[in-house]
């Protein structure tokens, strides 16, 4: 509803994963190279992670796209919430190999001998299993054997795992072991960072039409960033319901202050002052991201007794100081009272106003 009053020809931000839209940065172009390298050189596993929302799928419909212009057979596992059996018949259907009434020793020997008959005729086939975390180590196991299709030298099926870094804490089971050890290439995708999100948003409007007239602000850019922490899905979600605000409010530009108002709407918190936990993906790793850095995980030295780096030292005791580690509980309450003590005051001087305007420069002072 808004595309004409902003001069777009379709919808900029779209959750779909379109690959018309996927945004190349230097983590992207690395994953896309190390799965086409891999596919092409009939590695037989590669592996693709990265946090909720930071582009796994989109990235795999643009390799999905590649492939099919070079005419590689492909299958891909959207849902993996199946049996051994039902993922096979799967497999086989979207191979375009014919499977009904079969017993799963004929499907694996008609699987076999199709393989063998692309691979001597110098094609590829490859399996792509999206939202592989939720595979079961039996699915796992499983998808494992297939690769033992092969040849002396080279697998006749390419396996694609793609999930969230579960998928990476799930292959580390002693269980999984012989899989792992398959996963000859490892790819990721990682969150935005502040300039890459503004080259994000400037990109996506220009795929939709825009004749780069201004439509969000600078500050507003630097918002989006802020609340999504990078996240690409976030963004889209941001960018999609402010252009709906500004459109109206007949607003020719997003402002900074309809982002913040679109971020409350989703209890999406400032993760440079705090998190929202109820938005996955977007507050609790942001805010990770954010604020922590390598020190901040330093451990202390307890022989100079000094603090490590983030921690503070203003409000530290002499208990602190000889067990640098321990949290203190007095100190902390003291905090606590202290900060109540102020709201208190606060409140007291919103109350009154003419107190307020009395003695305004000392109330200034004195939260200093």
């Amino acid at each position: 509803m808004y595309k004409q009053f902003f001069g777009l020809r379709a919808n900029p931000f779209n959750v779909n994963p379109d690959p018309r839209f996927l945004f190349l940065t230097r983590h992207t172009e690395e994953a896309l190279a190390c799965l086409t390298y891999g596919i092409q050189s009939r590695k037989g596993f590669v592996l693709l992670t990265g946090e909720v929302g930071t582009g796994k799928t989109t990235l795999i419909n643009k390799l999905l796209q590649w492939l099919r212009v070079q005419q590689v057979a492909t299958a891909f596992v959207f849902n993996p919430k199946m049996n051994s059996t039902q993922l096979l018949e799967y497999m086989m259907t979207d191979f375009g190999i014919p499977c009904e009434g079969q017993s799963k020793s004929q499907m694996l020997r008609n699987l076999n001998n199709w393989l063998l008959d692309r691979y001597r005729a110098g094609e590829t086939a490859v399996l792509i299993v999206d939202e592989a975390q939720n595979l079961s180590e039996q699915l796992l196991e499983e998808i494992r054997m297939m690769t033992n299709l092969e040849t002396f030298t080279e697998k006749l099926l390419q396996v694609v795992l793609v999930g969230q870094p579960e998928l990476e804490q799930k292959l580390r089971q002693p269980q999984l072991r012989q899989l792992r050890q398959r996963l000859t290439l490892r790819a990721k995708t990682f969150p935005l960072t502040p300039e890459e999100t503004k080259s994000y948003i400037t990109q996506r409007l220009r795929i939709a039409g825009s004749n780069g007239q201004p439509i969000f602000e600078p500050e507003a850019m630097d918002a989006i960033h802020r609340f999504s922490g990078g996240i690409p899905r976030v963004v889209n979600l941001l960018c999609e319901h402010c252009l709906v605000s500004a459109f109206a409010d007949q607003q020719e530009t997003v402002s900074a202050n309809v982002v913040e108002t679109v971020a409350k709407d989703f209890d999406l918190g400032d993760p440079m002052v705090g998190f929202d936990e109820t938005f996955p993906g977007a507050g609790t790793f942001a805010a990770t991201r954010a604020m922590s850095s390598p020190q901040d995980f330093k451990p202390q030295n307890s022989s100079n007794g000094n603090s490590a780096p983030g921690q503070g030292t203003s409000t530290q005791g002499a208990n602190a100081k000889s067990d640098p580690g321990k949290f203190d509980v007095v100190d902390a309450l003291k905090t606590l009272a202290a900060l109540a003590d102020r709201l208190r005051e606060s409140e007291k001087k919103a109350a009154d106003p003419a107190q307020n305007e009395k003695t305004g420069p000392d109330v200034s002072r004195n939260a200093k």
